[in-house]
């Protein structure tokens, strides 16, 4: 802790002489996640790009503190020597948990756990001003944790967190259920929230007859002929997998399939081939989409590799790139939207279900504030779309109702654009629109078009300005400049 300390300090004199000349500074991690383009530079920039060590395992408390610069891969690593696994762990293995929390970051334990954010328990953090603050997640300093979540360092420098773990199994087990429309879907994933021993949960849409839900357990057991892994060059890719173990024609009553994955895979399975995304640099290049490419190309279909490709390449600008996401009740209408091609049109997409904390009860800028449910323009209209029910079936339909206001189901969606320069702006802006209509919102690591006014309708500007002004962060670029 000592090497921490001393590293932490000469940041917060760093800090304290950018504020002392009102000099806005940007943070440089080393590596990103982003799809947006940096814009550090030596005399701006405060680097954290060393603050990159796992500091204490407790087993007792199941808890890990790290500096932010630690990856996942690296974080999973440590605590499984301990036994244990982070609550929430993202689906890359070079997304840090400082990008995790700064940012806005899901993943298939999410409909248990809520966000990144919501599973640390408290951070050391570099406010502008230079001071070394320690804020929780409840009590008086409360404000400035959930102000620091999701605000992508606009409110200071996280310097440390503790992350709150569980015990670990070797494998997930994994079943995969194929529906054929995503009201079918829905109910699957409500059926699978209500099982309290699913731990994983997200889904893959390959059409909108054919859309697969992902549950998993965790297990200490597994029969050899069951074992599937992820990580290793010859192994299939995730999605390609999940397609083929739950097709669309399956055989009636056929028992669901199911595979044992170890832990590790499990959490990673996305790496290879960044989801999908790497099928399109196939495309791109003219080479043959097989197996036996797949394997000789291995090394570059990882995603660390293939987001500095994306940066290096500037085809951040051809694809649209967002995840996005929409009230529970808005998903069916939200799916046909994306079915036209003209508005996305590409499968697959991502579907991953979200805890969402109470309005008041804490969270970061992106998981409370703006969340509302779409409404009709009428209560006619609302009339008019809602079919005969009887007593028993309203009641049911708003216990539901009232359940599924405790969720969002985020929408990946990653594509080639057929659009260029100001038609592929709109492009996005239409889906900015779309999601905000919907009640919805999007996640900030990707390319944002709002106007300053859009974007702060929807992201609450008079809670974040009254902490940037607490916090002495009025110097900083604020969110939206960002």
């Amino acid at each position: 802790m000592e090497a921490h300390k001393t590293a932490v300090d000469t940041l917060a004199a760093q800090v304290k002489q950018f504020h002392a000349r009102q000099q806005p500074f940007r943070i440089y991690h080393g590596s990103t996640n982003s799809t947006r383009q940096s814009q550090h530079h030596a005399h701006n920039t405060i680097s954290t790009a060393d603050l990159n060590h796992v500091l204490h395992v407790n087993e007792v408390t199941q808890t890990v503190t790290v500096e932010p610069n630690v990856p996942m891969d690296a974080l999973v690593a440590a605590t499984l020597e301990h036994g244990l696994v982070p609550l929430v762990v993202m689906e890359f293995p070079g997304i840090t948990a400082g990008g995790g929390f700064s940012g806005t970051s899901g993943e298939s334990s999410s409909f248990r756990h809520g966000f990144f954010d919501a599973t640390v328990l408290q951070i050391e953090i570099v406010i502008p001003n230079g001071e070394i603050r320690s804020a929780s997640r409840t009590g008086p300093t409360a404000d400035l944790f959930w102000g620091a979540a999701s605000a992508f360092g606009t409110l200071g420098v996280v310097t440390m967190l503790e992350i709150q773990c569980k015990p670990a199994q070797p494998f997930v087990e994994l079943t995969y259920l194929s529906t054929t429309s995503m009201s079918a879907a829905m109910d699957t994933i409500r059926a699978a929230t209500a099982d309290p021993t699913v731990e994983y949960l997200d889904g893959i849409v390959y059409a909108k007859d054919h859309i697969v839900i992902c549950a998993g357990k965790l297990t200490d057991t597994a029969s050899p002929a069951t074992i599937q892994q992820f990580t290793r060059p010859h192994d299939p890719w995730f999605y390609l997998h999940a397609q083929s173990r739950a097709p669309r024609s399956s055989p009636p009553k056929a028992p669901p399939p199911k595979d044992h994955i170890p832990l590790q895979d499990y959490l990673f399975r996305y790496d290879r081939g960044a989801f999908w995304t790497g099928r399109y640099a196939y495309s791109y290049f003219l080479t043959p989409f097989t197996h036996l490419t797949r394997y000789l190309l291995d090394n570059f279909m990882r995603t660390r590799v293939m987001y500095h490709a994306l940066h290096q390449s500037g085809l951040a600008a051809q694809y649209l790139i967002q995840d996005v996401a929409v009230p529970y009740a808005a998903v069916p209408t939200f799916l046909d939207w994306l079915d036209t091609p003209e508005n996305f049109g590409h499968y697959p997409i991502w579907l991953c279900p979200l805890r969402v904390r109470e309005e008041g009860d804490g969270g970061g800028l992106m998981t409370t504030s703006g969340r509302r449910r779409p409404q009709p323009q009428t209560q006619a209209q609302a009339d008019a779309q809602a079919p005969p029910t009887s007593p028993r079936d309203k009641e049911r339909d708003d216990d539901e109702e009232d359940e599924d206001d405790q969720y969002l189901m985020n929408f990946g969606l990653w594509a080639p654009s057929p659009y260029r320069g100001a038609a592929f702006i709109d492009h996005n802006r239409r889906l900015e629109r779309t999601v905000h209509a919907l009640g919805g919102k999007k996640w900030l690591y990707a390319h944002a078009y709002y106007t300053e006014d859009e974007f702060w309708e929807i992201y609450d500007w008079d809670r974040y300005q009254g902490l940037r002004e607490r916090y002495h962060a009025a110097y900083l670029p604020d969110l939206s400049e960002k």
